[in-house]
């Protein structure tokens, strides 16, 4: 993970914990937040290599959670 850029910040309320809804949601936020292609797949590559709970910390790793 890039260290220098501000982490995004992005609202989980009201994806009903939809893993693919919160990844998709993340993703969108690294973009937007001027991420490469190869950050943002470090992202996925980091939040698909375990379980639910994996997929939170990582995500909260790369962004900022409301």
């Amino acid at each position: 993970m890039n260290t220098q850029k501000e982490k995004p910040t992005v609202q989980l309320t009201g994806h009903d914990g939809n893993a693919f809804a919160i990844m998709g949601a993340t993703i969108k936020a690294l973009r937007r937040g001027g991420y490469s292609q190869d950050e943002v797949k470090q992202y996925q590559s980091e939040a698909q290599s375990g379980d639910y709970d994996n997929l939170l910390q990582v995500t909260m790793k790369w962004v900022d959670v409301e």
